[in-house]
């Protein structure tokens, strides 16, 4: 039982703290600011659109443990791009506040990779019976 309530946490925390900025992204500023930043590294502008999945779709699914694995992959993937194209000139940076720069970016992607790891417990819709649940 504890281990379910841990999980429901991990997946409380990383699915709900990232939709409030992909819900900024899809209701408010759009993806204009990522097009850029994947025109500048020699990618398709298209591929901007993936961020709906990263930071809203998926932890829209991780919050209600539904394909939980899936949806922490494409989280996980949404970080790691993240920092190696928008944010690899201050990977290793510390703030003025003595924080590691990319910090958020780490802790999404690690809560991801955890959720992909433990699944989503019984405190889900699935009840984490099935297996990418």
């Amino acid at each position: 039982m504890r281990e379910d309530i841990g999980k429901l946490l991990v997946r409380l925390c990383c699915g709900g703290l990232l939709i409030l900025h992909g819900s900024r992204s899809l209701f408010e500023t759009g993806v204009p600011h990522i097009e850029n930043i994947l025109k500048d590294n020699g990618l398709p502008t298209f591929l901007a659109f993936g961020n709906y999945i990263g930071e809203f779709f998926a932890p829209l699914l991780v919050i209600a443990g539904f394909k939980a694995r899936i949806a922490a992959v494409f989280i996980a993937l949404n970080m790691l791009l993240s920092v190696l194209l928008a944010h690899r000139d201050i990977m290793f940076s510390r703030s003025d506040f003595g924080g590691w720069m990319i910090e958020l970016n780490v802790f999404y992607f690690a809560t991801a990779v955890a959720i992909f790891l433990l699944g989503s417990g019984r405190y889900s819709i699935s009840r984490g019976k099935g297996r990418w649940d």
